[in-house]
């Protein structure tokens, strides 16, 4: 059994795949881990490519950010599961500072805070506005002082997960993952890291995303949530 699961997902990452990999491997020479990259229909070599770097690709027709990890999180094996975005953006290098605090048990969930540092070229005036409309809103429903509530990059003993009830199936599940962990009383870290701007397409769409996950982020806080979204 890997003590570290690595979870990605992806659609269409060739340009950058290969990249994040490497960095993955390199940050944990001397660890038992596996790469996991769930793949919703690619149309390019990011399959290809993972392959190659020795990840495990599993295939998932489904669409849906949330969709890709809850299937990735079922076909985790190890002690600890680390997730990140497969556009180069998370830097792979810090892998062993967010398992830290978990091996010390100094905390159950440990988040990346992309914000506290962010440059302008990391992130658009737009997108920055998005997400500090996202952490005002959970601050507000969940009286914590979250600082990045839409990170993607996360570190978490497995054994935490049949505590936490995750139905989103696209963005929000990045919210709702922390939502969870708070309040099922888990211990809950944030550690900053340098964001860099992504390689390949932009998926996100800044302040239009930033409203619907506001929507079902208010959802989830009064128990009326759909299945989906």
């Amino acid at each position: 059994m890997p003590e570290v699961s690595i979870v990605i997902p992806t659609m269409n990452e060739e340009a950058s795949i290969g990249a994040v990999l490497d960095e993955v491997h390199e940050a944990l020479v001397g660890r038992d881990h596996e790469i996991i990259t769930v793949d919703t229909d690619s149309r390019d070599r990011t399959n290809e490519v993972a392959k190659s770097k020795g990840a495990r690709v599993v295939e998932e027709p489904r669409r849906g950010y949330g969709r890709a990890y809850k299937t990735g999180f079922a076909e985790a094996r190890g002690r600890y599961v680390v997730t990140l975005d497969a556009d180069f953006t998370y830097p792979a290098s810090r892998i062993p500072d967010l398992l830290r605090p978990l091996e010390e048990d100094r905390a159950d969930f440990v988040a990346a805070d992309r914000l506290s540092t962010i440059s302008d070229e990391a992130m658009s005036a737009m997108h920055r506005l998005g997400n500090e409309m996202l952490n005002v809103a959970f601050r507000g429903l969940y009286h914590h002082p979250i600082a990045d509530s839409q990170s993607g990059m996360w570190a978490f003993r497995r054994d935490i997960l049949p505590r936490l009830r995750l139905v989103s199936d696209g963005m929000p599940f990045s919210e709702e993952i922390k939502a969870e962990v708070l309040a099922c009383g888990l211990r809950f870290l944030e550690v900053p890291v340098a964001y860099r701007p992504r390689i390949g397409e932009r998926k996100i769409r800044s302040v239009r995303d930033a409203v619907r996950n506001m929507v079902w982020l208010f959802r989830k806080r009064v128990g009326w949530v759909p299945t989906v979204g």
